[in-house]
């Protein structure tokens, strides 16, 4: 008898861009292929961006990995989240579904590859079960997901086809109510979604999701020896953001508070900013240039960083900032500072509020308020023992393998009969266990 098998599809591979749903996707499927129970397959999609098409087929290989693909899928309809070039991808996908015919295909995002491959997947295998985790909110915002309003990058906070029509010119609310009924039709098509945040949960809730089929699931991360405390008994005054550097990040927030704490004589600290700039435009490169500079010397670009960095960078520090101005869902960020026992300054709305607890494990302050982060650095600076307090109470995170069981758990729930949800019962039902499996 062969094992179970399990698809896990995502837009595109960590090893080319390295993201943080892509690394939580590649991460999530090691840790299933490395339980011998399962069989596991990682299909990846890319385009021109880091590979070119490759004549008579439209699959590609990472490496020497057998059980690792790349779908080349450079046709991609961005507005609607649609595959264009049906007749050169579903062929392909089609044989290869029908040859590895997994139990469970588990999306973790629909861009290039196309919602309507959901309806590929549930033809082809109806007995299957698709899981569909929400990373963040491009099926309710055509603006990258972001639930930002284009131009001013004010919070949206719910989407409406009068309000999308006004935020993208050129492009009237007919188009956004067919996009959203595209959108929902082939949604509707998914056995279960997750969240690895609540508030994320409520966003799809709110735009007409039915809550019985949103799981939260927190995602896990593969275990690391925490990087040791910077010696020293004077002020925690060493920052560091990582990441992407781009506008939804928040980085010029950093860069402006570093500049006015200067400007205040709150001097004696130092910023790490550890990442690149990848496709971002020139306009926000040379704002974050100009900053940058007004900031020296407390603030260093160290540019890009490979993750086995991350424990010798965090060792110089003693805070870690999450600036973001968009919603965020489960910032990977977040939960290598707290690998690392690091307190984590961020934005007080989304996914970040809610995995960051201000005052107890970490500090809040406002979206977007460089003054106001400008305060809590401060804080940071000179409350006594403040950062020994936070520490303290950071909370271990979940590893690899618990998320693993956490999600083989709900795939077995799911190939069993389900009796029509309740919600009261869902919210009581005791925690997952080892045994379920």
């Amino acid at each position: 008898m062969r094992r179970p098998r399990i698809l896990f599809i995502t837009h595109n591979h960590p090893s080319l861009h390295p993201g943080g749903s892509e690394i939580f996707a590649h991460d999530l499927f090691k840790a299933v292929k490395g339980l011998s129970r399962f069989e596991a397959m990682f299909l990846a999609c890319t385009n021109t961006v880091h590979r070119e098409q490759k004549p008579g087929t439209s699959f590609q290989t990472v490496g020497r990995s057998a059980d690792e693909l790349i779908l080349w899928a450079g046709h991609f309809d961005h507005f609607t989240l649609s595959q264009i070039d049906l007749h050169g991808i579903v062929p392909d996908l089609t044989a290869f579904l029908e040859s590895f015919r997994p139990e469970v295909v588990h999306f973790h995002h629909s861009l290039l590859i196309g919602v309507e491959m959901l309806f590929l997947v549930r033809r082809l295998l109806p007995q299957a079960k698709i899981i569909f985790t929400l990373h963040d909110y491009y099926g309710i915002c055509a603006n990258h997901g972001q639930m930002v309003k284009a131009g001013s990058m004010e919070l949206c906070r719910q989407a409406s086809p009068d309000a999308c029509g006004k935020c993208f010119a050129g492009i009237g609310p007919d188009r956004f109510v067919l996009r959203e009924k595209h959108i929902k039709t082939m949604f509707s098509l998914v056995d279960r979604f997750i969240a690895p945040s609540e508030f994320l949960r409520q966003r799809y809730i709110a735009w007409g999701m039915e809550a019985e089929r949103i799981s939260v699931i927190r995602n896990g991360r593969p275990a690391v020896t925490s990087a040791p405390v910077r010696p020293g008994e004077g002020r925690r005054n060493s920052f560091a953001y990582f990441g992407n550097l781009s506008p939804f990040k928040g980085v010029n927030v950093a860069l402006d508070a570093a500049c006015r704490l200067q400007q205040a004589g709150n001097g004696g600290f130092t910023l790490a900013l550890n990442g690149g700039m990848p496709f971002q435009s020139d306009s926000f490169k040379a704002e974050f240039a100009g900053l940058l500079a007004a900031a020296a010397p407390a603030v260093q670009h160290l540019g890009p960083y490979q993750a086995e960095d991350i424990p010798a960078l965090i060792a110089e520090v003693d805070w870690v900032i999450v600036p973001s101005v968009w919603w965020e869902n489960a910032p990977l960020v977040i939960q290598e500072a707290f690998q690392h026992r690091r307190p984590v300054i961020c934005s007080n709305i989304g996914g970040m509020a809610e995995a960051v607890r201000d005052g107890v494990d970490g500090l809040h302050f406002r979206a977007g308020d460089p003054n106001s982060l400008a305060e809590a650095m401060s804080r940071a600076m000179y409350e006594p023992g403040l950062w020994e307090r936070l520490r303290a109470a950071i909370p271990a995170v979940p590893s690899m393998t618990d998320t693993a069981y956490e999600h083989l758990a709900l795939y077995a729930r799911l190939g069993r009969p389900m009796r029509p949800p309740q919600p009261a019962r869902l919210r009581a039902a005791p925690p997952i266990t080892h045994a379920e499996l």
